[in-house]
């Protein structure tokens, strides 16, 4: 049954503008008094509400009696929400002005969260997993990306990704796993790091792809972490068997830009240490730059250069890298919003990055924008005015949501 939705003060479709490149403000089509209209989890139509009350008249109607502003549900392209336990005491110490090296000597850092997820079992973390999702849901969230990473051996990689498979049956939100086996070297494997990848490849993978758990690689291109001449034989054989790659890229060293754009990756994340030849790559690539302002915060670091990658004509994504570790706040918007200010990124600019041009990063095709034929992923703030969402730096919150049509929260 067809379902007409509105009159809404606005709606920002977020339709009709290029996928790469820097955007002002004044091309958003922004519809007054809009409606929707949608049938089966899709819309069918979008316009003005009074037309399109006389077009579909014989349509039910969901009236919505205050001021509201739709926009499409955002979609967080990079996170690490599958894991137990904190790491407070690795922040503690960060803040107390202790460096991550020193952090990781005395027993902190990802290994901690490694540690700690082994010993968790499966209802645990897809208990975890549902909350965190369920949360994102409520602030506009509508698709999470997933990594696995925690686990660092064949039975925890696979409980972490079959527990994400579940936690995807339990909530309302779009759940999309990657496999981050490749996030360290594990402490408790004795081979080389050449030889870890390869076991991934020869003994995880395959298992990963035989009962459908995944269908996307991650690796972290790191002097802590691997090489890029490691990570680049290690991405040309796994999109080989098949699987989408996205790297960690350019933390806190430079190299890994190069990797992800060569091996064509989706994404290269994080983007904090990148410069004016990472830029150029990224800029003349198809590869998505997803910058990570959650991870600047929480670790006092400068952000990745947003103003510049699009100035130079990337296709920019944000996302919240939500991870006990580095960035354990979790709010996209909020963290979007508080970018926006330092890197001086227009409103068109941060929606485009939280919507249809994170979409490329997850290779999903039917979310990120308001037009026929796409998912009834939506979301609705409490206000008649567009830019007072981010001019509230994410403390406003939407009123409504729905995930394929259907109010979720």
């Amino acid at each position: 049954m067809k379902t007409l939705l509105g009159p809404f003060s606005q709606i920002l479709p977020l339709s009709g503008l290029p996928l790469k490149g820097a955007l002002q403000d004044e091309q958003l089509t922004v519809i007054e008094k809009g409606g929707m209209v949608i049938e089966d989890g899709k819309i069918i139509a979008i316009g003005e509400y009074r037309l399109l009350q006389q077009q579909y008249g014989d349509a039910g109607i969901a009236f919505m009696d205050t001021p509201l502003v739709l926009l499409p549900g955002f979609i967080d392209c990079h996170t690490h929400i599958c894991y137990d336990g904190t790491r407070n005491r690795d922040y503690a110490m960060r803040i107390a002005g202790k460096s991550y090296l020193e952090i990781a000597r005395t027993g902190g850092g990802i290994w901690d969260s490694v540690t700690k997820t082994r010993i968790a079992d499966t209802v645990t973390l897809v208990e975890n997993t549902v909350a965190r999702a369920n949360r994102h849901l409520k602030e506009g969230v509508t698709t999470i990306e997933v990594k696995s990473g925690y686990g660092l051996n064949f039975e925890s990689e696979v409980k972490m990704l079959r527990a994400i498979q579940q936690a995807d049956m339990h909530t309302a939100a779009t759940l999309v796993p990657t496999c981050l086996a490749a996030h360290m070297q594990p402490r408790d494997y004795t081979g080389t790091a050449t030889e870890y990848l390869q076991w991934i490849l020869e003994e995880l993978l395959p298992v990963l792809k035989q009962e459908q758990l995944t269908n996307r690689v991650d690796i972290f291109i790191e002097e802590t972490a691997f090489s890029a001449d490691a990570a680049a034989t290690f991405l040309q054989q796994a999109t080989q068997q098949g699987f989408a790659a996205t790297v960690h890229a350019d933390q806190f060293s430079t190299g890994g830009v190069a990797v992800a754009v060569a091996a064509g990756a989706l994404s290269a994340d994080h983007l904090e240490a990148s410069g004016a030849k990472e830029i150029e790559l990224l800029a003349n690539a198809a590869t998505v730059a997803v910058v990570l302002p959650g991870a600047s915060l929480g670790l006092g670091m400068p952000y990745a250069p947003a103003r510049k990658l699009l100035n130079a004509g990337a296709c920019l994504a944000i996302a919240s890298d939500w991870n006990p570790g580095s960035a354990p706040m979790g709010d996209l918007l909020v963290q979007a919003a508080v970018m926006s200010a330092a890197e001086k990124l227009s409103t068109a600019e941060v929606f485009a990055a939280l919507t249809f041009r994170a979409a490329p990063a997850l290779q999903l095709q039917d979310v990120g924008q308001l037009v026929a034929g796409y998912a009834a992923d939506m979301q609705a703030y409490p206000t008649a005015d567009y830019r007072d969402i981010l001019y509230y730096q994410g403390k406003m919150k939407p009123a409504v949501v729905w995930k394929n049509g259907e109010i979720v929260t």
